[in-house]
């Protein structure tokens, strides 16, 4: 329910930011550029992916604490693969999506 919450504020607030007025000679469509929409769910997309695996991660240490140091790395190197891609994906939509 919270990811549809979220997705209606999105939208909402990505038609607000669509249909402001402003003093330009050309027409801007609703949606015309939705870079901005498309960075929101690549953020939205690496916290949900990096909360669930710490979220496993720290199940994983309650249930077997020996292996706390290895989950624990092993988590750290995901996550920060995890922000890799995030980057990777920020810049190519960013700035290679200059449409």
């Amino acid at each position: 329910m919270k990811l549809v919450k979220t997705a209606a504020l999105a939208f909402s607030l990505m038609s607000l930011s669509a249909a402001t007025a402003s003093a330009q000679t050309t027409v801007k469509y609703p949606f015309a550029d939705t870079r901005g929409l498309a960075v929101g769910f690549v953020i939205m997309g690496a916290a949900m992916g990096i909360g669930g695996l710490t979220k496993s991660a720290v199940e994983s240490m309650a249930r077997q604490p020996e292996t706390a140091a290895n989950v624990q790395t092993a988590m750290i190197i995901s996550a920060a693969l995890i922000e890799g891609v995030t980057f990777f994906a920020l810049i190519v939509v960013g700035f290679i999506l200059n449409g």
